[in-house]
């Protein structure tokens, strides 16, 4: 049986604002198991970094609402006392964020920062937690660490602070490593290494990954499991030859028909979503794409479900297309050449 490490059911995040609730999370249900990748792709504003910092209480506020449950090793995270979660937070699930000069102190040194980082969570002397920051920046792929470590953020490249965020957040090894938009701002060299380094570790450290994205390339290479989001909601979930090899959402589509590629004759022109994502706060009937899908009908203002439309698969899609419909007009929409349903 799968080591299970997280579990999550129905999680819904409500953010109450001046100008109305806006629902952030809609829904969300997943599970990971170690030694697996799980790919959260979407938009921005979709619901994934919300969805990935309600993990570790990072929205915890008055004006937050949560419902759902997200259990880790037998404990609901979303009813942890702020004590309790912070013994969970760094120690146990551990993050990446996107911008590593921003979440990095410039005041002090890359090593300080790691050694704040394992002293956080274990008793051990300065010397040893030294020893320990040296050795995690040599894993990350830091050349001549045992100097850097007492070099300041400004003075390591973007990629190398992104090796270095992902050091201290291994630096308790946790079972669990959330990477926000790990690759944002790299070049492609160097969001393969990074990507590279990742899947490495993750075998290494023996964790699970949670590789959050706007970008289906990203994760074409490392994720096991794919969730496509859309206006804080699952709007297709299922292995990562599932995604790619058979997509079944019309955002899915637009998702893949906007990437490169090159086992396929160059089209005139890179296929676009038209319009815009929908306001959190005033949701549109039915389904939460239809303003924008090619192949909405008169169905689509009833919202439809999330599940399993080819028998026993696993994948699952919120669609009210059939799959007959969706196998005629799917491949001229990657294609780039929209197509709507009569």
């Amino acid at each position: 049986m799968a080591d299970r490490l997280l579990e999550v059911k129905d999680l819904k995040v409500r953010f109450a604002t001046e100008d109305g609730v806006v629902h952030a999370v809609d829904g969300v249900d997943f599970e990971l198991d170690r030694g697996k990748v799980l790919g959260i792709v979407g938009e921005s504003g979709s619901g994934k970094s919300v969805t990935a910092m309600t993990l570790l209480g990072l929205t915890r506020d008055k004006n937050t609402r949560f419902e759902g449950e997200v259990e880790y090793k037998g404990e609901n995270l979303i009813n942890l006392p702020e004590s309790r979660l912070r013994d969970v937070r760094g120690a146990q699930i551990a993050m990446i964020f996107q911008d590593p000069m921003t979440s990095l102190n410039p005041v002090y040194t890359v090593g300080d920062q790691i050694i704040e980082a394992i002293n956080t969570h274990e008793s051990i002397g300065k010397s040893a937690a030294k020893s320990r920051a040296v050795e995690l920046l040599r894993e990350v792929g830091i050349p001549n660490a045992r100097a850097r470590v007492d070099d300041y953020p400004h003075q390591f490249s973007g990629g190398m602070r992104q090796r270095a965020m992902i050091a201290m957040a291994l630096s308790c090894n946790p079972d669990i490593l959330i990477a926000d938009e790990p690759t944002t701002a790299l070049d492609v060299t160097i969001q393969a290494q990074i990507l590279e380094l990742l899947d490495r570790l993750r075998a290494d450290f023996d964790s699970a990954v949670i590789l959050i994205t706007h970008d289906l390339g990203v994760v074409a290479e490392v994720a096991d499991e794919i969730l496509v989001m859309y206006a804080g909601r699952i709007v297709e979930r299922g292995s990562k030859r599932d995604i790619f090899y058979d997509p079944q959402h019309p955002y899915t589509w637009g998702l893949l028909g906007s990437i490169p590629r090159l086992d396929r004759p160059k089209p005139k022109k890179l296929h676009s979503i038209e319009g815009t994502p929908p306001s959190l706060i005033n949701l549109p009937q039915g389904c939460k794409f239809r303003p924008r899908c090619p192949h909405a009908f008169e169905k689509c203002f009833e919202e439809p479900e999330l599940r399993n439309r080819v028998e026993d698969s696993g994948h699952l899609d919120r669609c009210w297309l059939s799959v007959e419909d969706k196998r005629r007009v799917r491949t001229s929409t990657i294609a780039g050449e929209e197509r709507v349903v009569a």
